[in-house]
């Protein structure tokens, strides 16, 4: 079965089994299942609202952007958009320092959830807030989803792991020549 993982920003689906893996703080993973088709993704969401600025094809780092990114995706896939069921996770507060009001993880559930609720996607399962980060794993054939909460130093840990195959596979990139841009 093909493994994914995604990153801030990110999203993934397919129409084939496969396990879509993300690790969230205050971020927000939604996972949408469609049962006829059996097709399924996730996105991991860094901000609430959308983008308004200029905006990178893919981009979606913003809660309204990476909703509808994903849906579209979907259905490009042969989901129909009818029958889209969610599962949403994150929105830790891991600095317990901040004020409840300047959570950003609150914000990202608030605007998730607002985003559902206006759009008629019934959200069938939901672990979020608290204090603990979260590894998801979505099975995007069947749509279920395995949910372990971390320790913070654990989801570090698995953040340096990240940054040290991008640094070996960084190394193996060799440069080919010189570059010329123009517009």
């Amino acid at each position: 079965m093909k493994r994914i993982n995604i990153h801030i920003g990110e999203y993934y689906s397919s129409s084939e089994p496969a396990v879509i893996t993300t690790i969230l703080g205050p971020c927000v993973a939604v996972c949408l299942y469609e049962p006829s088709s059996r097709t399924g993704g996730m996105n991991h969401i860094l901000l609430p609202g959308q983008n308004t600025g200029e905006t990178v094809p893919g981009d979606a780092r913003y809660a309204i952007n990476a909703m509808e990114l994903l849906i579209n995706q979907m259905m490009k896939l042969g989901a129909d958009r009818y029958r889209l069921k969610a599962k949403v996770f994150g929105g830790a507060q891991i600095y317990p320092f901040l004020k409840q009001e300047m959570a950003m993880g609150l914000k990202n559930i608030e605007m998730v959830i607002d985003f559902l609720i206006t759009e008629r996607i019934p959200i069938i399962n939901y672990n979020f807030g608290g204090s603990h980060p979260r590894k998801i794993q979505f099975y995007t054939g069947t749509g279920d989803v395995l949910m372990q909460k971390i320790k913070i130093s654990d989801a570090m840990e698995e953040f340096e792991n990240l940054k040290l195959k991008r640094v070996e596979i960084e190394k193996r990139i060799k440069k080919t020549g010189n570059c010329m841009f123009f517009d």
